[in-house]
């Protein structure tokens, strides 16, 4: 199996982030989406991450251009996730608009709402994220989808399109998900938490090690 990357979202304290880097992740996320119980400002995420070198990835919400632009500036985030109802024709705006990788996030209740994704997002997104469907919340809530309905998404991509799964990931669960759906990358948050935002730091460690054993390869 090709590497799997792996990253730790969520992060609410700098202890949490550099402890994740040290451990091998290759990404860090930061979620700036308000009422959510793991919201960090983009100056909060920007100190919270200050110096560490690796990827950082902000998760945002239904804002309009300038202020994803202005979010990801402060942050200096190497991507922005985008977990609303945004339209393409802003997800080809905001990857003009700056240096970084723009991903769009799916809420999957059945394979309609996949093939809709990839009709939609595949072709001006960098990267699509699978996540669990919430009726009322927009991602981050734990939820697994079912993972049946993503099989053999991988092989319908357009070339060099980013494919990563979250929603519900654990060290118990992430090699059968990455068995099932060969992705790119692999996101988790409360699958390795005390609690909402408070990383354990043995399970953080527990779910790399998870990956890297079924083929997630090792952090150049």
């Amino acid at each position: 199996m090709p590497e799997t990357k792996v990253k730790i979202c969520g992060l609410t304290r700098r202890k949490d982030a550099l402890h994740a880097a040290e451990a091998g992740a290759d990404f860090l996320g930061v979620v700036s989406v308000p009422n959510t119980p793991r919201f960090q400002t983009p100056e909060e995420a920007r100190a919270l991450l200050d110096g560490i070198q690796l990827p950082s990835v902000i998760v945002v919400a239904d804002l309009d251009l300038p202020r994803l632009m202005r979010a990801a500036e402060i942050v200096g985030a190497a991507v922005i996730q985008l977990h609303g109802d945004e339209p393409p024709d802003l997800v080809i705006e905001l990857r003009e608009g700056g240096p970084w990788e723009v991903w769009k996030a799916l809420r999957v209740r059945d394979q309609a709402d996949v093939r809709e994704g990839l009709v939609r997002y595949g072709e001006v997104a960098d990267g699509l994220l699978l996540d669990g469907w919430h009726p009322e919340k927009s991602g981050g809530t734990g939820v697994a989808f079912s993972w049946e309905e993503a099989v053999g998404v991988r092989d319908s991509l357009p070339p060099g399109l980013l494919f990563g799964v979250a929603g519900g990931l654990s060290p118990e669960n992430v090699r059968e998900a990455m068995r099932r759906l060969r992705p790119h990358l692999v996101d988790v948050s409360s699958g390795v938490e005390e609690g909402p935002g408070v990383k354990d730091p043995s399970r953080v460690e527990a779910f790399i090690r998870s990956v890297r054993a079924a083929g997630g390869g090792e952090r150049p």
